[in-house]
């Protein structure tokens, strides 16, 4: 079923239309009541924009996936002169923000090179996208290598580590996120994303309590430090949108303790609200060894789907995920991200690149604060 907004069909999961109705119209009163029935303050009712997409506006590939020719490959293997020739680093990082909001390079073939060489492709390739990478934890890791690991309950419990699927989410810092695809599974895990401004778009036309609950600043956020701060932000006239599940709710392997202050029912119901539908809009991205994908970290959600690893290296799932700004085209960041922010662009402390997976504490899990 599809609702029509002025700028287009918009579709609204099952979830969403039977809560249409505010508690406050006297239906059966909820926790809802208490809310005011617009929009906050400054936020708009629609966001027209590129980026406010659904995973059915695209046919193929070809709208997002840049592939690179033999000709080019064998170019790039002795210099990367020829990748700036191409110039698509204005047309890449003007699409990221301020077009659709992801991209895909696709060409490069992993054994073609050795692990050093196709991390310096990797990195000179994002060198002409965005010129500035984060570090991703307090030991300053810049590479961190997304792989199955069942060595314990923690590690496999862990979304960087497990073979299930996981749910949509933003990366705690970062304008811009990119994984290279070192090696696919067996069958699996693909990469799915769904656009932040669809599903403002959606809520904002038949649940605007809904954007009132994401925009309202006591969301108990406790990975990786205890901070109250809106799931969404109206700042300089773009919608951010940055959370997580598992900071707010904990999972099984890690639960959420009880001496932290807990989500209440309104925003539950907004967290599951936000999954329905971008799981309506997604759009699914079958990934090849030596992808390399860019995504709009604040407008851009990306889940994964589970997956099953073969006996080869080559079947068996390992990405490695950068977090990525332009100084030229970065979007200003409010004020209650701008710590995490900090600590992985302007912090002077020391960064790591590991090439290969190292142990645990070399690549530390986030665990909650008290």
């Amino acid at each position: 079923m599809e609702y029509h907004l002025a700028n287009g069909p918009i579709a609204v999961p099952q979830p969403i239309r039977d809560a249409q109705l505010p508690a406050a119209c006297g239906h059966g009163g909820c926790a809802l009541s208490e809310e005011p029935l617009g929009l906050p303050s400054g936020y708009p009712a629609t966001l027209d924009s590129r980026l406010a997409w659904k995973g059915s506006d695209f046919k193929d590939e070809e709208s997002y996936v840049c592939h690179m020719t033999e000709g080019d490959v064998a170019e790039i293997k002795s210099t990367l002169e020829h990748f700036k020739a191409l110039e698509l680093d204005g047309d890449l990082v003007n699409e990221l923000h301020n077009g659709k909001g992801f991209s895909v390079i696709r060409g490069i073939k992993p054994s073609d090179f050795s692990v050093e060489e196709l991390t310096m492709v990797w990195l000179g390739i994002q060198a002409h996208i965005v010129d500035q990478r984060g570090r991703q934890d307090h030991k300053g890791n810049m590479l961190v290598h997304i792989i199955a690991d069942n060595s314990s309950a923690e590690m496999l419990g862990h979304h960087r580590h497990s073979t299930s699927s996981i749910s949509f989410h933003n990366e705690e810092a970062g304008d811009c996120v990119g994984w290279l695809t070192r090696s696919t599974p067996a069958s699996g895990g693909r990469c799915i994303i769904s656009s932040a401004y669809h599903v403002y778009n959606v809520l904002a036309a038949y649940r605007p309590d809904m954007i009132r609950t994401l925009a309202k600043s006591d969301w108990p956020f406790a990975i990786p430090k205890f901070q109250c701060r809106p799931v969404i932000f109206y700042h300089n006239s773009k919608l951010i949108m940055n959370f997580g599940r598992t900071p707010l709710l904990g999972n099984a392997t890690h639960p959420r303790p009880s001496s932290l202050p807990q989500v209440n029912d309104r925003q539950r119901e907004a967290l599951d609200a936000i999954e329905a539908i971008a799981r309506a809009t997604q759009l699914e991205i079958t990934t090849q060894a030596g992808d390399m994908h860019f995504i709009n970290n604040m407008a851009v959600l990306h889940r994964r789907e589970g997956f099953v690893n073969g006996q080869t290296g080559r079947e068996k799932r390992h990405l490695v995920r950068m977090r990525l700004r332009s100084s030229a085209l970065g979007w200003d960041i409010p004020e209650e991200l701008r710590g995490d922010w900090h600590d992985a662009f302007e912090s002077s402390a020391a960064k790591a690149w590991h090439l290969e997976p190292m142990p645990g504490d070399a690549f530390p899990l986030r665990k909650y604060t008290n």
